[in-house]
């Protein structure tokens, strides 16, 4: 009995791991010659290709964030330093040449979504400076009031002394005036 060609039901593994996407998938089992392809966007642009026969293996990239990786046994193309241009969804054919018939598919297709490093840090570092200038502000607002409700009540008090001070020697006078007469 001639062995078929199998995919494997495993499915294409996405994983994130130090800022990188990794699309990894098992090798079709009994398949001496296939190809796998990773295409980007609705439009499906070819981002990324790795052809594998029992002479040869042929990777290629046509972008510059996009890395192929394979042995006997998996497939992975390995997507680094991604920044929010990249949002897209992303797809992965598998193509089998030998042993015929000839069979396309497509094994797996991924929305990813990049959160970008320097939106979160600038996001991040204008929130503090506007939390610092709303507090300086505030803080200004209350050293203004709390000097003006002090100068308040130090004029009430200087006034009230100042009137009694005047007072006093001139009732003094007054009395002193009235006792030589």
């Amino acid at each position: 009995s001639l062995a078929q060609p199998h995919v494997s039901d495993a499915q294409v593994m996405v994983e994130f791991e130090n800022g990188n996407f990794n699309f990894t998938f098992p090798n079709p089992k009994n398949v001496s010659e296939f190809s796998m392809t990773l295409f980007k966007g609705r439009e499906k642009k070819e981002i990324c290709a790795l052809h594998l026969s029992e002479e040869r293996v042929i990777s290629k990239s046509n972008v510059t964030y996009c890395q192929t990786q394979n042995s006997r046994s998996s497939t992975s193309f390995i997507l680094k330093s991604l920044e929010r241009k990249h949002i897209d969804v992303y797809t992965y054919y598998l193509e089998i040449f030998l042993p015929p018939p000839y069979i396309e598919c497509c094994l797996k297709e991924t929305y990813l979504y990049i959160q970008d490093k320097e939106d979160c840090f600038s996001l991040g570092l204008m929130s503090w400076i506007i939390i610092g200038l709303i507090i300086f502000a505030i803080s200004c607002v209350c050293f203004v009031v709390a000097c003006c409700i002090r100068n308040k009540n130090q004029k009430c008090e200087s006034n009230s002394h100042e009137y009694n001070s005047e007072y006093m020697p001139m009732a003094a006078v007054n009395a002193a005036k009235k006792t030589r007469i």
